[in-house]
């Protein structure tokens, strides 16, 4: 089974940015959807932007056009580009593979955005 790990969460102040990382153990080419989640604290977790094998990248409304998803199939990882950051965007980003009907989460990593 693929095992995900994230990395680039931290401390930044509002209206800053942070570039996240998911990087699978087995080849992303044969993963065919790649997504990223958030939990707020306090809160239940939400789905943030999708990627496919083919190219379809998919937002949620709250995005806005801040965050840009991409995956670097050389390296097998996805990207999530956050920036214009906001203290609502304060969680716990995880991303999740779907293969068939096999779907695996990373323990994600944790961005904090101050007013």
């Amino acid at each position: 089974q693929v095992q995900l790990v994230e990395s680039g969460g931290g401390l930044v102040q509002t209206g800053g940015s942070l570039r996240l990382s998911c990087v699978a153990s087995e080849r992303l080419a044969s993963i065919n959807v790649m997504d990223w989640y958030r939990t707020p604290p306090g809160k239940n977790r939400e789905w943030v932007a999708s990627t496919t094998n083919t190219g379809v990248r998919n937002y949620a409304h709250f995005v806005k056009g801040r965050f840009t998803i991409s995956r670097d199939n050389a390296v097998n990882t996805v990207f999530l580009q956050l920036t214009n950051l906001k203290p609502d965007d304060t969680a716990l980003y995880s991303c999740r593979s779907s293969r068939g009907h096999t779907l695996t989460w990373g323990r994600g990593t944790q961005v904090t955005v101050s007013s």
